[in-house]
């Protein structure tokens, strides 16, 4: 039960006291830092830390409504460490604020911290629209580091130029959220409101997003709200009650509370642990000035088991509640979910949908592996890639990609390493790899990229193993592949902004040779994509979406991007008025009548872009 409040009765002469102020955590001003936690089954709370000098009864907290513990202490600045101090019966328990933004580590001290300190010096970046953003993951300890030493923000900032210049607009951070130790993916935070303390802390990523806005680049964070932990995790019993041996008051007390990852999902149905959700969220995007998120595992929060049953109302409640906000106070904003089932609801806002702007689409991602890494090229269904590519109605519900981390970690490989493992920066893997994200570039979604894959890192994603950066210098090339097709995606010279378009029909489908064509469109500007998906040129004739030339934007397999490949010609196109034939069967070229339509010659396993010249 949560401790009576305490009332004190005025006397005439007495002047009335200090209001208390709003807010949650450590609220520094002049003079002094106002605290206030939730512990609604406390007997007594106290602060203690530096300004105390550590005193083990440290400065009372008085007992308010709801279960909040409040006090002002005269004296305690910016930069001091503290820890609460709860009494529960017999316990006495020591306790990072659960509100933190900067802790000294996972299981050390809080530390109060100015949160309107920081200079932004002007900073009024928007996240681009999404028919443009070009997403870039990246995990911050791995990204630029040297064995024995995990990187931190100060050096992602660094690469912003290199980011900028391959013409990404949106970086997307691994979590950051403070936890256990030196190394880790970040899925495992011990306080949710702290930045981790290894990379730099919380003015380490407000300079890092700053930075970045100058570049043009926008910043999506990943964020877990499916479990915290479980290791060195102040939340867990934290006012010392608990039901079953559970977690506490952040946490369910019953079976709920199991996920893959430990005992620890939040209780999505309790108002207070549901405010801590939605601040945490509202913190990134207006403290930190982030421009998206990206929820993890989703599934987990709107299920109890993750398999698509046991369904958890009150996990959809939350979700709802979190985009709902986000969308009317920050319209401009990206929520992401991995949600990895392709269920529509999670992109509706419709009764009963959860609101995100775009979910990881592994329709689009397992096909086109499939399709990239068979061993002959029998095996590559162009049936199955134009579905994955023909994905949702509205495709930029839809994040598209061919790697990722959990794509290529935990044993499972980079896409050159798994097409040709004897060789994964020979010719199949070269080819191989820059189709499947050209696929994704020019593919109906918003396209990402995982870090290193633009000069075809193969090594399988490690949190302790660094980028081989001196592969962007031997692979500067296809860096150059890369970046062309990006610049191409975004319609950077203005002559494809088809490829931007919602629109998108198949042209052409024929297996046996292993050919694919289709139409990007945007109003009244088309882009055709040809693909060849077999180990020899190929004549592709196609449908096109109107008459005239059509000029060769780019090439895959052009020398310039590699010296192994051949620099098969590929020519512009005149298409002219006439009946067209398909293979039989094969849908949209089959039949007769009169349609605009040419013949592209594709290069092995290449991809090729065509607009009106």
């Amino acid at each position: 039960m949560a401790a009576p409040l305490t009332r004190r009765r005025l006397e005439p002469d007495m002047p009335a006291p200090e209001p208390h102020r709003p807010g949650l955590g450590s609220m520094p001003h002049d003079g002094g830092t106002a605290f206030r936690v939730w512990a609604p089954n406390a007997d007594a709370v106290a602060v203690t830390g530096s300004f105390t000098d550590w005193s083990e009864d440290g400065h009372p907290l008085e007992a308010e409504e709801h279960g909040h513990w409040y006090a002002d202490v005269e004296g305690a600045r910016a930069g001091d460490e503290y820890q609460f101090v709860i009494t529960n019966g017999d316990q006495r328990l020591m306790r990072i604020d659960p509100r933190a933004r900067v802790v000294t580590n996972s299981s050390g001290n809080a530390v109060i911290y100015d949160r309107d300190g920081f200079d932004w010096e002007g900073d009024s970046f928007g996240c681009p629209p999404h028919d443009e953003l070009v997403i870039y993951e990246t995990h911050i300890g791995s990204f630029v580091a040297s064995e024995g030493d995990a990187g931190d923000l100060g050096g992602l900032a660094g690469k912003l130029g290199y980011l900028a210049e391959l013409g990404i607009t949106a970086v997307e951070l691994m979590p950051v959220a403070e936890f256990a130790g030196d190394y880790s993916w970040g899925y495992n935070p011990s306080n949710p409101f702290a930045v981790e303390s290894g990379y730099g802390g919380a003015d380490a990523l407000k300079a890092f997003v700053r930075e970045a806005h100058r570049h043009g680049i926008a910043v999506i964070l990943d964020v877990v709200l499916n479990h915290y932990g479980p290791s060195d995790l102040s939340l867990w019993q934290f006012d010392g009650w608990s039901e079953n041996d559970k977690g506490g008051i952040y946490f369910y007390n019953d079976e709920r509370s199991a996920t893959p990852w430990g005992d620890t999902r939040p209780d999505y149905g309790r108002e207070e642990v549901r405010a801590y959700l939605l601040d945490n969220v509202l913190m990134w995007l207006e403290e930190f000035h982030l421009d998206g998120l990206r929820f993890d595992a989703t599934l987990y929060v709107r299920t109890v088991d993750g398999l698509g049953t046991g369904d958890l109302p009150e996990g959809w409640d939350v979700m709802r509640a979190i985009t709902s906000t986000v969308r009317e106070r920050h319209p401009d904003k990206i929520l992401i979910a991995e949600d990895l089932q392709a269920d529509p609801a999670m992109t509706s806002t419709d009764d009963g949908g959860a609101g995100f702007h775009a979910q990881w689409d592994t329709s689009f991602v397992h096909p086109v592996r499939e399709l990239l890494t068979a061993v002959d090229d029998s095996g590559r269904s162009m049936g199955a890639l134009a579905e994955a590519l023909r994905g949702v109605d509205e495709p930029f519900r839809r994040i598209v990609y061919t790697e990722s981390h959990d794509e290529v970690a935990n044993g499972k490989l980079r896409v050159p390493h798994e097409v040709d493992g004897d060789d994964p920066s020979g010719w199949a893997a070269q080819k191989r790899a820059t189709l499947g994200f050209a696929l994704a570039l020019t593919a109906p979604g918003i396209p990402m990229l995982f870090q290193g894959q633009e000069f075809l890192e193969d090594e399988w994603f490690r949190d302790d193993v660094p980028l081989d950066w001196e592969r962007a210098e031997q692979f500067r090339d296809i860096v150059r592949l890369t970046r062309d097709l990006i610049l191409l995606r975004r319609d950077a010279e203005g002559v494809s902004r088809g490829l931007r378009g919602e629109g998108f029909d198949v042209l052409h489908l024929d297996d046996g040779a292993k050919t694919l064509a289709w139409a990007r469109q945007s109003d009244d500007a088309a882009a055709v994509v040809v693909v060849n998906a077999a180990a020899e040129p190929r004549e592709v004739s196609t449908r096109l979406p109107h008459g005239g030339h059509w000029a060769v934007r780019f090439n895959s397999d052009a020398s310039t991007y590699s010296a192994l490949f051949a620099g098969h010609d590929t020519q512009g196109v005149d298409a002219v008025e006439g009946p067209v034939e398909g293979p039989e069967g094969e849908g949209p070229d089959s039949g007769e009548g009169s349609v605009a339509h040419g013949t592209v010659s594709v290069g092995a396993y290449s991809l090729v872009v065509l607009t009106p010249a």
